[in-house]
């Protein structure tokens, strides 16, 4: 009896979940219809393709651009300039991020310098990059790395200051050593917020190519 009614309650609750997805779809592609319709009204207003294009003439833009081999190619350069810089940010930052969130003096030494050099715009380090790397992709990586680095280390000690102590007293109760608490307990637990500074790593990246 009790497993039946357990049953029917998941039922319930996927019913549910499924009807609340349909819904969340429904609304995107209202506000996507509400959207096209304005951009179109105000394309055909202003009456100029080069201050505001129609929106099948967008979209017939894009086409050419997705079958176009050459820009195909340039595109396929550019992300692996942004994978390229986003592993290098994510080799630099995980590791501090894990020592500043894990050890409060680290945190204490690195964190005036890292607050000090993150403060810095992205532009102004192009010069010195050229400089540094010369003319190629060497300029451009770096310029990706430095701005997916930080928020993959704020990102990273916040998931590791946010951990329980009780799963760090309940491991070491259970005879762990320390790289077992690193390894099973540290990253599992700040894992999350790993992954969001790594998007968020990734985003700024990208913007960073220009």
């Amino acid at each position: 009896m009790e497993s039946k009614i357990s049953a029917d309650k998941r039922i319930a609750i996927r019913k549910k979940k499924n009807s609340k997805s349909l819904l969340e779809n429904l609304y995107r592609i209202i506000l996507l219809v509400v959207i096209v319709t304005v951009w179109q009204f105000a394309a055909i207003e202003i009456g100029s393709s080069l201050l505001l294009p129609m929106p099948l003439d967008v979209f017939k833009g894009f086409l050419t651009c997705v079958t176009d081999p050459e820009i195909v190619k340039n595109l396929m350069i550019t992300l692996q300039r942004v994978l390229k810089g986003f592993l290098c940010a994510l080799g630099i930052g995980l590791p501090i991020g894990l020592i500043m969130g894990f050890s409060i003096t680290s945190e204490k030494v690195l964190s005036p310098m890292i607050d000090s050099v993150r403060q810095v715009p992205i532009m102004a380090w192009v010069p010195l990059t050229i400089v540094w790397f010369g003319i190629g992709d060497g300029p451009t990586i770096f310029l990706i790395a430095f701005a997916g680095v930080f928020p993959i280390i704020l990102n990273t000690i916040q998931g590791v200051r946010a951990i329980s102590k009780d799963y760090y007293n309940a491991a070491r109760s259970m005879g762990a050593s320390p790289v077992s608490i690193f390894f099973n307990v540290i990253i599992p637990a700040a894992l999350p917020d790993i992954l969001t500074g790594s998007r968020l790593a990734i985003s700024t990246g990208w913007m960073s190519v220009i």
